[in-house]
């Protein structure tokens, strides 16, 4: 109690308040604002197709840095200008900010082509547009591992210009199982079509014969007629057509699978290939 009555130390708790708030109103007003720069602001120029040099210049004289990130091939532009900034330009940043340069090469830089063998097809166009390459034609076969590349254009390892297209082969999930290649003879083409995808096999190449009784796109012949094929085979067909008539489309028929439909140019009726067996 006797402190608590004692001048000195009121004197005291009152000389602490103050320089308490006195140090805060500095700090706030003073010492922080000038540590994080809050009233300043940059706006950041446009230094887009202009020559490196003179980008770094212009950055230096507005308070920021500048980093070149990538170098890119742009026949739009000659070598060595800068063809992307980020951020962007007319953004308000803080100065000493790091402004990111791609600059144009006078050729275009080469990658080495990665392996994406057994990857799925999402992966491996991700893993090329790592590497700055494009993905380019998907087809299909057959291979027990769905959705994973068998195949790719362009061997791993080879050097390549960056941008350059690889084309990969992804397998569809066929090919370990045999199918029982069905009697196909006399069906209608989109009943024939429905029957061989159901068992897992391909339409292969389609030709249409001129007859003149037969009731058009009616399976003729087909083949290979052995007991069994792979899953994913392809099955040539030979289908009827009413003489002088042309092709008769089915409403239900979907000629798909890479399907080839051959006609002969002088009377409409196809040259038989050689797999197939003349009656």
């Amino acid at each position: 109690m006797k402190i608590l009555l004692s001048k000195q130390f009121w004197i005291g708790t009152t000389v602490l308040l103050l320089a308490g708030v006195l140090l805060f109103f500095v700090m706030n007003s003073y010492v922080m604002p000038a540590y994080t720069k809050l009233d300043e602001g940059l706006t950041i120029p446009d230094v887009t197709k202009l020559p490196i040099d003179k980008a770094k210049e212009i950055l230096k004289e507005a308070g920021l840095r500048d980093s070149i990130i990538d170098r890119r091939y742009n026949a739009a532009f000659p070598a060595e200008y800068v063809i992307d900034q980020t951020p962007s330009p007319s953004l308000i940043v803080k100065p000493g900010r790091k402004i990111y340069l791609t600059v144009n090469t006078s050729s275009t830089p080469k990658v080495i082509v990665p392996s994406v063998k057994d990857l799925s097809l999402r992966n491996a166009e991700l893993q090329l547009q790592n590497y700055g390459l494009r993905l380019g034609t998907v087809s299909y076969e057959s291979s027990p591992f769905k959705n994973t590349v068998i195949k790719q254009s362009v061997e791993s390892g080879t050097p390549v210009e960056r941008g350059t297209i690889i084309s990969l082969v992804i397998s569809d999930g066929l090919g370990i199982k045999k199918a029982l290649v069905p009697d196909l003879m006399g069906l209608r083409l989109y009943e024939a079509q429905a029957k061989l995808r159901t068992l897992g096999l391909r339409i292969g190449e389609i030709q249409f014969r001129a007859v003149s009784e037969q009731e058009s796109n009616r399976i003729l012949d087909y083949s290979p007629k052995s007991d069994s094929l792979l899953e994913g085979a392809k099955v040539n067909l030979i289908v009827s057509e009413i003489k002088g008539a042309g092709e008769v489309t089915e409403q239900t028929t979907t000629l798909n699978d890479s399907s080839q439909v051959v006609f002969s140019d002088s009377t409409q009726t196809p040259t038989t290939p050689s797999q197939f067996n003349k009656k």
